[in-house]
């Protein structure tokens, strides 16, 4: 094999939310990964050390669990209204495949502050202090989030007393805004409930028939019953990723439920489809601990979730989850809004087993259909590491 040697590119590495990514300015990548396609894939997969049979990620960025097998591309934006746009690709960890079909809600809150960083912004729309409005055009579902990105001495503020859940340190808030979040025809078919029901009964062979509320804002999700499915709702993620036989059952879940939502049209087709849609099952509040030792109790919380994300129980909640969770809350009837005590509501706050988070989301009926005007969580972000990536040339 003829020697190629390492080709380096600027990025950088961050935190945001209870995530962690590769960040890349588009203008920095080679030039065949500037587009679309193969090239772009595969280098992003080699950045993150994906495909690894052994599921580790260790010649690569990547940390071995769908909160960290994650890359960003952000770029000027040339749409009105909107300073950058933010791409993001799910790069599978056992298979050669970016899934680009959903977007990363945690990432979001780190797209504001590496743009301003890598000088994508205009240096008008930045305050030296107060707070800076980026507009962030979201490339893989077409929508608009509007991230308030914190500015002291001229600067991107990342410490502060914001805590949240999953995440281990206190760090500057950052306020996120997921404008009308419900996803669009090309990227989740259309309708905030692809079937027209709040719940739909949901046949899925060896498991049964299933309650469930399919919805797409946010992230195409499907919300079943805890008990339903043989769970409290209260569970770590030891209690389902050791679990083979569970683990099957939420994938046939997430494929007949991506059916009937018209995410794909055969059966086969969710294995390269990865990243959407979520499974999710719901319960009402009861006292737990959570995965810190952390005590959650049924009085601070409307209700309880429990996420799958890329085949494993999620250790905390996706952003794009959240947001799916408080879109389905504020519309009385879904199984989401029972499970949190039924009624109207334009917030919840609700139990994962990390801890806890608070979601907002402003929902109404218009014409027959629901629509959301936005959803509101706050999550942090810091930059871990900047300079260049390594990776071998391609030959």
């Amino acid at each position: 094999m003829a020697q190629l040697p390492q080709i380096k590119i600027p990025a950088t590495y961050m935190r945001g939310g209870t995530s962690k990514g590769v960040f890349f300015r588009l203008q920095d990548l080679p030039e065949a990964a500037q587009r679309p396609g193969a090239a772009r894939d595969a280098l992003l997969m080699r950045v993150i050390g994906s495909p690894d049979p052994y599921g580790k990620q260790i010649d690569g960025m990547g940390g071995a669990t769908s909160s960290t097998s994650k890359t960003v591309i952000v770029s000027r934006s040339s749409r009105p209204d909107h300073d950058v746009d933010y791409l993001f690709g799910q790069v599978s960890i056992d298979n050669a495949f970016v899934d680009w079909s959903g977007n990363c809600g945690n990432l979001s809150a780190a797209v504001g502050p590496f743009a301003i960083g890598t000088g994508l912004i205009d240096a008008s729309r930045v305050p030296r202090d107060g707070v800076a409005i980026v507009r962030i055009w979201q490339a893989n579902i077409g929508k608009s989030i509007i991230a308030h990105v914190p500015m002291t001495d001229g600067a991107v503020q990342e410490s502060g007393d914001f805590e949240l859940d999953g995440v281990t340190f206190p760090a500057a808030e950052v306020p996120l805004e997921f404008m009308a979040p419900a996803a669009d025809e090309e990227g989740a078919g259309g309708a905030m409930f692809p079937t027209g029901n709040l719940v739909d009964d949901l046949e899925v062979p060896g498991v049964g028939t299933l309650k469930a509320t399919m919805i797409n804002a946010g992230i195409p999700t499907i919300f079943v019953d805890a008990e339903a499915v043989g769970y409290k709702g209260t569970e770590l993620q030891d209690a389902i990723n050791g679990d083979a036989k569970a683990l099957a059952m939420f994938e046939s879940i997430r494929a007949h439920g991506a059916l009937r939502m018209g995410l794909i049209k055969h059966l086969d087709e969710i294995a390269t489809r990865q990243h959407t849609p979520k499974v999710a099952f719901v319960a009402k509040p009861v006292d737990y601990v959570a995965s810190s030792g952390k005590p959650v109790r049924a009085g601070d919380v409307d209700l309880l979730v429990r996420a799958m994300s890329m085949g494993k129980l999620h250790h905390a909640m996706m952003g794009t989850a959240a947001v799916a969770i408080g879109t389905a809350a504020a519309i009385a009837g879904t199984l989401v809004n029972q499970a949190a005590g039924g009624g109207e509501r334009e917030s919840v706050r609700f139990g994962h087993p990390s801890g806890t988070l608070r979601v907002g989301a402003q929902a109404s009926l218009k014409d027959g259909e629901w629509v959301v005007t936005k959803a509101m969580m706050s999550r942090s972000a810091r930059v871990l590491m900047e300079g260049w990536i390594r990776v071998p040339q391609q030959g």
